[in-house]
């Protein structure tokens, strides 16, 4: 039995003391505050399980966009045990054991000293879990290839600089952040942020006025490749709207014409649009790109004797991923 110290004797004889109702209170007390620090745990948005190589690895993604790898999968990517013993279990200023050896002090920077405290978070379903940084993998992974190199790691860490040359090799494609982004779904949440900073730009935050935007050779060009007479007054078929949405608004930016039809949306019983889509786009952005496409659009126009001949040529200026020119051509008939 170790020797006890005059402060444990002391902790002893005070408890002693404590009646029933006070250690019970003393338990309730650390039970709350426990309770009030895991309610402030950050509980990530997407979870998933990362393949690299032969490793998996759950990884998660926190409200503020952290991408973390479980402490858990982390080390066994490593080759390391997957249930840390004593204080790797608990947030820790200190070096991992993997990493605090006298063998790799030289080449721990700040930056890696600062990435591998581990975080605390709660799992989508409510778990509490410890990860690092996705981050961290990498650079630990270099970490023991130079160590390698400069014959620096024992025999034991020689094994974890084979584990992490597999995984530098698979990674070296496609970068850690991205991967995780797709274990975890979270590649989706990313691509409607960047869709809606690119439709604040794009569209304006109240309607323009009208103001010409298509100029009349647009539409004279239209109506001759498509075999149509001009019409006589400010009427123009309907079928000239359809048209102008594939062949202008369609090929603007992906999501801008989706947006256009929710700010613009066509009118009860008649099925028209109050106003026009033109008047829904941003001055400094928006506008100057359709003046730029109908000028180039128009001049395509004007080299093409039919409406088969313009859409060959125009799929070849605006191609779009996915559209198939059969189906393009189908107006044409």
């Amino acid at each position: 039995m170790s020797e006890q110290t005059p402060q444990s004797r002391g902790g002893e004889a005070r408890a002693e003391k404590l009646t029933a109702e006070q250690k019970s209170e003393i338990a309730r007390q650390g039970a709350k505050t426990r309770w009030e620090v895991d309610r402030t745990l950050p509980k990530a948005t997407h979870a998933g399980k990362l393949v690299i190589g032969n490793s998996e690895i759950p990884c998660a993604v926190l409200p503020d966009g952290t991408r973390l790898l479980t402490q858990e999968g982390f080390l066994g990517a490593l080759g390391r045990s997957t249930k840390p013993k004593g204080r790797s279990q608990q947030p820790s200023e200190d070096l991992p054991p993997f990493l605090a050896t006298v063998s790799l002090s030289s080449l721990i920077t700040d930056d890696i000293r600062a990435a591998t405290v581990p975080i605390v978070f709660r799992t989508p379903t409510g778990g509490k879990a410890l990860g690092y940084r996705a981050e961290l993998l990498p650079k630990v992974c270099d970490l023991f290839l130079e160590a390698r190199r400069l014959n620096l790691l024992t025999a034991q860490q020689q094994q974890i600089a084979d584990k992490c040359e597999i995984l530098v090799r698979a990674l070296a494609q496609v970068g850690i952040v991205a991967l995780v982004d797709e274990a975890t779904g979270f590649q989706d949440e990313r691509e409607r942020d960047a869709l809606h900073q690119l439709l604040s730009l794009y569209l304006s935050e109240e309607k323009l006025a009208w103001a010409r935007r298509f100029p009349n050779e647009y539409y004279r060009q239209l109506y001759r490749l498509r075999g149509w007479s001009w019409p006589v007054g400010k009427a123009k078929t309907p079928l000239v709207g359809t048209l102008t949405n594939k062949i202008v608004y369609d090929r603007l930016p992906d999501g801008v014409l989706e947006e256009l039809r929710k700010r613009n949306p066509t009118e009860p019983g008649t099925g028209r649009r109050k106003w026009k889509h033109h008047q829904f786009l941003s001055e400094d952005l928006g506008q100057p790109d359709l003046r730029d496409h109908l000028l180039q659009l128009v001049a395509i126009m004007r080299i093409s004797k039919d409406w088969a001949t313009f859409m060959v040529h125009f799929e070849d200026a605006f191609p779009k991923p996915g559209a198939q020119l059969s189906l393009l051509l189908e107006d044409a008939d």
